[in-house]
């Protein structure tokens, strides 16, 4: 390890040197500094002390960007955030990817460029989730760019997955949207018809099943049998307020078997109110009988001997009255 670490600041001697000028050397060699910077970095990796090989690369990119070597300025720091993705935060990964790319979309790489971002995002996913949207929506405008469709639609895939795990519905449903069009633009018909049973998962979960239903509506000629069958009786649940049949839907295999952020989404979404049939009257046990007046007796004797009077010569009579 001592031997490697010696090796390193005769490196960072080395480009020190390269950087002066003399009456025989009247520029910098930027170039060549930057090689021995690389080296450096290199040996510091190696004897695991990963701080000062970063240092190194980035001091080595910025050698090869003056010398207009954009290509191998971007990989330099693309080394830097491997070598530092265990003692950088998110922050200093976020910048070093973004500057990375940026390198490499100036000579010409795209997909290096967009790679760069996917493999930072990757690595602050879990600490900083927000930014790691960021950058795959970065990577997939870069991707775009660079006519490869199929790959810009895997990275907004990454950000909107991530984006429902936030329960940042609305950014998801932008997000979906722009992962629906890259696959409309390379034909990929199936995909876009698992992503409307996911919008519209996402538009129920926003608690809008008017919006869900108009996603279904958008691109529902794109869907196959299973995934028509499963929207319509979510829908027709929701539209009827019919609690278990929405139940029994959003516990169908299909949705089961999708991306686990989306099957989970499904076990969180609000079931309708449904209608809630009257409540019965409650009947107190031992209470006491209801009061009865003391004429209520005589009353009614009276009221059964008036009937029994009423002869049917007086009902022919009343019916008499009633024609004139």
């Amino acid at each position: 390890m001592s031997a490697k670490l010696n090796e390193a600041q005769e490196h960072c001697k080395a480009a020190e040197k390269f950087l002066k000028t003399s009456l025989l050397r009247w520029k910098p060699d930027y170039d060549s500094a930057a090689d021995e910077y690389s080296q450096a970095a290199q040996c510091y990796r190696i004897a695991r002390d990963l701080k000062k090989s970063k240092d190194c690369y980035i001091k080595a990119s910025e050698m090869y960007k003056k010398n207009h070597s954009f290509f191998h300025a971007g990989k330099a720091l693309e080394n830097a955030i491997i070598v530092s993705k265990e003692i950088s935060s998110p922050d200093e990964i976020f910048t070093l990817a973004c500057d990375s790319s940026s390198l490499y979309q100036q000579h010409g790489s795209g997909d290096s460029g967009a790679n760069v971002l996917d493999k930072a995002a990757k690595i602050i996913e879990e600490k900083s989730p927000e930014k790691a949207v960021k950058l795959y929506q970065q990577a997939a405008d870069v991707s775009s760019t660079e006519s490869s469709q199929h790959q810009g639609s895997e990275y907004i895939s990454k950000s909107s997955r991530i984006l429902v795990k936030l329960q940042r519905y609305d950014e998801a449903v932008d997000s979906l949207r722009r992962e629906i069009g890259f696959h409309q633009e390379a034909g990929n018909i199936g995909a876009v018809g698992r992503l409307t049973v996911a919008i519209v998962l996402v538009q129920l979960a926003r608690g809008d099943a008017v919006a869900a239903e108009k996603a279904y509506k958008e691109w529902g000629n794109n869907c196959e049998a299973p995934e028509m069958q499963t929207i319509e009786q979510l829908l027709q649940a929701y539209d009827e307020e019919d609690r278990d049949s929405a139940k029994r839907a959003l516990a169908s295999p299909f949705i089961r078997s999708m991306d686990v952020e989306y099957a989970r989404l499904a076990a969180s979404i609000p079931l309708p109110e449904g209608i809630e049939p009257p409540p019965k009257a409650a009947v107190r046990e031992n209470a006491a009988p209801s009061y009865v007046s003391p004429n209520a007796s005589y009353m009614q004797a009276k009221s059964d001997d008036n009937k029994a009077d009423y002869t049917y010569e007086d009902k022919k009579t009343d019916d008499e009255d009633e024609l004139c």
